[in-house]
């Protein structure tokens, strides 16, 4: 993959993580986007679509694991950085 498509798929991942923390939030506006159990509502809106876009074979549980391990992973490496765009990456990275 070349790096402006491998740049294009971080931005478009990016959008969609970005798209489904505002329908969480949404969804969870009477706690003000709070959910503890949001990895399992994340899987559900994101595997329509995230699988294609990585070109992988997901199940909801694997989803949910790729989210547990990518915020874990930027609550250590990058606190405070942009989360849609360091999960994107960091997958981008492990699947292209």
């Amino acid at each position: 993959m070349s790096r402006t498509t491998q740049t294009d798929l971080v931005q478009q991942l990016a959008t969609l993580l970005q798209q489904t923390g505002e329908a969480h939030h949404q969804a969870f506006i009477e706690a003000d986007g709070v959910d503890p159990e949001w990895p399992l509502w994340y899987a559900e809106h994101l595997h329509e679509n995230l699988p294609a876009l990585l070109d992988a074979e997901l199940t909801k549980a694997e989803i949910v694991y790729l989210l547990l391990s990518a915020d874990r992973q930027r609550s250590l490496e990058a606190p405070g950085s942009n989360w849609p765009r360091f999960y994107a990456k960091l997958w981008v990275a492990r699947y292209h």
